[in-house]
């Protein structure tokens, strides 16, 4: 593959694009319905990702953007706009494995903030014809309290595992201490560390 360079969105006609044989993905007809409406609402889409075929003149074969491609064709379109990649058959291959696939996380507090946004110009129900929720779980995420989040700015400060094996009887006596100490369990091992330190403290043990 060349070195990453700006590309240009290119109109092809979609009788010329081929699907490629060996694309493993596939899409639900609940999930397709929302792309179908997703981009009949805002007549927008990710460009179709195509390398010039392999076999066929003057055609190309899709990477990425299948489904895509199926939702534009439905609504009617005669052409897509294209991404082409000079990509060989194993570089191909592993796009076809790795596109859609190699992908972040959401960040909760910024989905909810975002979903907030959002319903406040449109209904849960009508957001959910165009996003992979249903209308009660958008209800239930913007109405979701998430607690607040103390983050650590030392790398020395996370939290490392620690473990032990005690008896049944130790775990009880320990257990019941920590609940004396601390009642939230977010705080067992700040216990445990006071409960270490106060021995440590008795048998004059120091750093």
């Amino acid at each position: 593959m060349s070195n990453l360079m700006p590309e240009k969105i290119k109109s092809i006609p979609i009788r010329k694009l081929i699907g490629h044989p060996d694309n493993p993905n596939a899409m639900s007809k609940a999930k397709f319905r929302k792309l179908l409406k997703n981009i009949e609402m805002t007549g927008l889409y990710e460009p179709i990702t195509v390398r010039p075929h392999p076999d066929k003149k003057d055609c190309f074969q899709i990477i990425n953007g299948h489904q895509r491609l199926r939702a534009i064709e439905k609504l009617g379109e005669k052409r897509a706009n294209c991404i082409i990649w000079d990509v060989n058959d194993e570089q191909t291959s592993i796009l076809l494995m790795s596109l859609n696939r190699l992908c972040g996380c959401d960040c909760p507090s910024k989905k909810i903030e975002l979903l907030k946004k959002i319903t406040g110009q449109i209904s849960s129900a009508q957001l959910s014809k165009l996003i992979p929720l249903t209308a009660k779980q958008i209800d239930r995420l913007i109405n979701l309290k998430l607690p607040d989040i103390h983050i650590m700015p030392h790398v020395e400060q996370f939290a490392v595992p620690l473990v032990f094996f005690v008896s049944k009887q130790q775990k009880e006596i320990i257990e019941k201490a920590i609940s004396n100490i601390e009642t939230n369990r977010g705080r067992r091992a700040q216990a445990i560390t006071k409960m270490a330190e106060s021995i440590c403290q008795k048998i004059g043990f120091t750093n």
